[in-house]
């Protein structure tokens, strides 16, 4: 009976915890989001935040664009194949890109790279008690630390996402024209048509937005919540990673659901 309470007792407390970070988190959003403006004040941070998330994560997200377009495009030949419509591969690449796996993928790959990075350098600053030296210096850590670098994930995520869509395009039309003999006008004049600007263009760059409030929050409130130790920062980082990339697939599904209905 008392392992039976005592399990009964971690689980509850489990729940209370995972709850808990989520009404904080909420709440760190609340008082981060008055605070953006003040972001395009010092201009300076910004563009160095912008370069730290966007141009260092340029590389993974260009190599990882083109083989993803590659891959579709290899794998939907081999399907479409056999209902006589090879020449649609370049309508599926496109159409998967945008919808699902541009916004996505280059939402777990910013993740991975920059939100790990963000959390590692809060985490850091605050176990040397830098964001303690700032308040005591009257100046708010929320519009010199956070905003520049939450504002920054805003702005640079659907630059790397049409990034990463464009790349899996030229992939996809490597494959499927330079390899496997895909008609070239075929494959563009059908993407043409068949790519609609509102429904999947623009509704790829909301998702982009949507996945980069998620990781720049989990991101930021993970590291300022971490104990200041090199252990609490070490777990931080761990948990951005994982909470950020089960939230883009979660918040993926509810974005799906309410767009292409």
């Amino acid at each position: 009976m008392n392992a039976v309470f005592d399990f009964l007792a971690a689980t509850g407390q489990s729940f209370i915890r995972i709850f808990g970070a989520f009404g904080r988190g909420f709440f760190f959003l609340l008082s981060l989001l008055p605070a953006i403006p003040s972001a395009f004040v010092r201009l300076d941070l910004l563009v160095k935040q912008m370069y730290f998330s966007g141009v260092l994560s340029l590389p993974i997200i260009l190599t990882a664009g083109l083989f993803v377009g590659m891959v579709l495009s290899l794998q939907g030949y081999n399907v479409l194949v056999d209902f006589n419509s090879e020449e649609a591969v370049g309508t599926m690449t496109a159409l998967s890109l945008l919808r699902e796996l541009g916004p996505v993928v280059a939402a777990l790959l910013f993740a991975g790279r920059a939100g790990s990075a963000l959390t590692a350098e809060i985490g850091l600053m605050r176990s040397t008690e830098q964001l303690s030296a700032l308040e005591m210096m009257a100046v708010d850590p929320l519009k010199y630390v956070f905003a520049p670098r939450f504002t920054a994930a805003l702005l640079v995520l659907p630059m790397l996402s049409l990034m990463f869509i464009a790349m899996g395009i030229l992939g996809g039309y490597m494959v499927g024209v330079g390899w496997l003999g895909v008609d070239e006008g075929a494959f563009w004049t059908q993407m043409n048509q068949q790519v609609d600007w509102r429904e999947d263009v623009i509704n790829g760059i909301i998702k982009s937005i949507a996945f980069a409030v998620l990781v720049a929050v989990v991101a930021l409130f993970q590291g300022y919540d971490a104990l200041p130790t090199s252990e609490g920062v070490s777990r931080a980082t761990t948990r951005t990673v994982v909470h950020s990339s089960l939230g883009v697939l979660g918040l993926d599904f509810i974005l799906t659901a309410m767009m292409f209905n």
